[in-house]
């Protein structure tokens, strides 16, 4: 582990915290719940096209992040197929979805709180809008959160370095200081590295039925869930 490690820098979704009915907010039902098909090709493709990129001119304001998801979305849907004339209304079931309910993962709660008995700085930094913190609150976590960082309020996208520099500057800290914990390869773990970082891959196997994790490089760890950070700064 980072012998200067001030600070702990987690990712929101699937790291800390989940869909209670990941069946609801998954954008593939909501696709067949309109008659059309989203393949993991297609929706693969979309994060491709838009994670790791700079959008400073669509931050300026919520009201203008807003329109840029919905133009996000629309070409989603135009990829699937979707007629003109549903379009909206599947882009409206979309932004539904991403409003849903959230729970946090059950050792979130304590592992967060004994990395801050240790005197760690704690951080999020996540590809999310503007409504990062009412979710945090949501989840019970938000009292334990030093600084959040969006990729809506950041004004880029992880794995862009610009995302990485803020949450650092958000908690005072040097990159080479933070530990970067999340469940993502080329967000949460790739991006982080090249920033300076130490990365942490999340990997619960059962969110993961019949997969391999990637190969981890020299600095990297991996745990099965957020409890095992403790054990990798040896407070057990």
């Amino acid at each position: 582990m980072c012998p200067m490690a001030s600070a702990v820098i987690f990712d929101f979704y699937g790291t800390l915290a989940h869909w209670v009915d990941r069946h609801t907010s998954n954008y593939a039902t909501v696709f067949a719940a309109h008659g059309y098909e989203l393949s993991d090709n297609v929706l693969d493709a979309y994060f491709t096209r838009y994670d790791g990129v700079e959008h400073v001119v669509h931050s300026t304001s919520e009201k203008v992040y807003e329109a840029w998801v919905r133009g996000r979305l629309c070409d989603l849907t135009s990829a699937c197929g979707v007629d003109a004339a549903h379009r909206e209304s599947v882009i409206d079931a979309l932004r539904a979805s991403d409003q849903g309910t959230m729970m946090a993962y059950p050792e979130a709660a304590s592992t967060l709180h004994r990395l801050r008995q240790e005197g760690m700085a704690i951080g999020v930094c996540s590809n999310w809008g503007w409504e990062l913190d009412a979710f945090l609150r949501q989840v019970g976590l938000h009292e334990l959160i030093d600084s959040s960082v969006t990729s809506a309020r950041a004004g880029a996208r992880k794995p862009h370095p610009l995302i990485y520099a803020r949450s650092s500057e958000s908690l005072g800290v040097d990159p080479r200081e933070v530990v970067f914990v999340g469940d993502s390869w080329a967000p949460d773990v790739e991006g982080p590295r090249r920033a300076g970082m130490t990365a942490v891959h999340v990997w619960r196997q059962d969110e993961h039925s019949g997969q391999s994790p990637p190969e981890l490089e020299e600095g990297d760890h991996r745990i099965e869930e957020l409890s095992g950070l403790l054990g990798i700064f040896g407070m057990t």
